[in-house]
């Protein structure tokens, strides 16, 4: 089984501003000629991690890494203003520029998956590679099936489900999304918090193959939490602000460009059937289905990912 590579630090951060509102952190990291890859984050609203860095040797990458608007560094924090796919396609273009890189690859897991595709789409000609984990498609279905009371989730998860349906009064369970909305957009700090706590707390726990129904989730520090599902239901409750199965009736523009799709046989928040239906519009791209959950941590899926980097590295460098 692969590893990470080593830990490494940025050789170069910036505070790029992208319009006259948002300010992204942006860092480069391994070699600085090395073959450009910019790394998507999920979420929205998670940011960017140290460990992010090591999907790739950095001997032959050039990393750049960003916090998405509203994201980890990025300011405003939790901002939703002028915060849609669209604006974040345009930022990732924009740091291309600002780098002066002419083409480069593009890695996105979960909700980076999804940008990834939607930015490949939007700009097939700069892109040299996709390296896809925990495919989301951002259709109705799967968005239903993890946050709504007639998903399946419930069903695998009921220990962690049964924390976040109980946040909402029961008059209010039809819209789970919506109802949250409101608490995370209250006036009370309070409750926007504990809103936040318990979106979190149930997406943020279910991500591995192997965890406790129990546990905490992995947004223990509140403002986090706040950015998370203040960026997800903002996006979610607007079906990820793209045309309904826009991702797959775009698939013609990517076809020519090489790709690996990386997905957990029992990946509970993006169920497998998603990597499926992208493969089966996309049979072109290479399909690793392999035994491991949702996160990017799990162990067969993070071997899957660094082959992927190489094997790319290998045909261009």
């Amino acid at each position: 089984m692969r590893q990470l590579y080593p830990e490494i630090e940025p050789f170069r951060t910036r505070r790029l501003a992208v319009d006259r509102r948002h300010t992204l952190h942006v860092e480069e990291c391994g070699n600085p000629d090395g073959l450009p890859v910019v790394f998507l984050h999920g979420g929205p609203g998670t940011g960017v991690a140290p460990y992010h860095r090591r999907f790739f040797d950095p001997a032959r990458w050039r990393i750049v890494l960003f916090d998405q608007r509203g994201s980890g560094q990025s300011t405003p924090f939790a901002d939703l203003v002028d915060n849609t796919t669209a604006h974040l396609v345009a930022d990732i273009e924009t740091i291309r520029e600002t780098l002066g890189i002419e083409r480069w690859a593009v890695f996105g897991g979960s909700w980076g998956s999804t940008l990834a595709l939607a930015y490949a789409q939007a700009h097939p000609e700069r892109v040299l590679g996709l390296v896809l984990r925990g495919i989301f498609l951002a259709r109705d279905e799967e968005l239903r099936w993890f946050n709504e009371m007639d998903g399946g989730a419930r069903y695998i998860f009921p220990e962690r489900w049964a924390h976040f349906r109980d946040f909402i009064p029961e008059a209010e369970r039809d819209q789970m999304i919506e109802a949250y909305w409101r608490r995370l957009n209250d006036a009370d700090e309070t409750v926007r918090l504990a809103a936040a706590q318990a979106w979190s707390d149930f997406e943020g726990g279910a991500t591995t193959l192997e965890h406790d129904p129990e546990g905490a989730g992995d947004f223990a520090d509140p403002q986090a939490a706040l950015s998370v599902a203040r960026l997800e239901a903002h996006y979610f409750r607007r079906g990820m602000f793209l045309e309904p199965n826009q991702l797959l009736r775009d698939v013609d523009r990517i076809r020519r460009i090489p790709g690996t799709i990386v997905h957990g046989r029992y990946d509970i928040i993006c169920p497998v059937k998603t990597a499926l239906d992208l493969h089966q519009a996309w049979p072109e791209a290479e399909l690793r289905i392999v035994l491991a959950g949702h996160s990017a941590a799990d162990p067969a899926i993070t071997d899957a990912l660094v082959e992927a980097t190489d094997r790319l590295a290998d045909r261009y460098v």
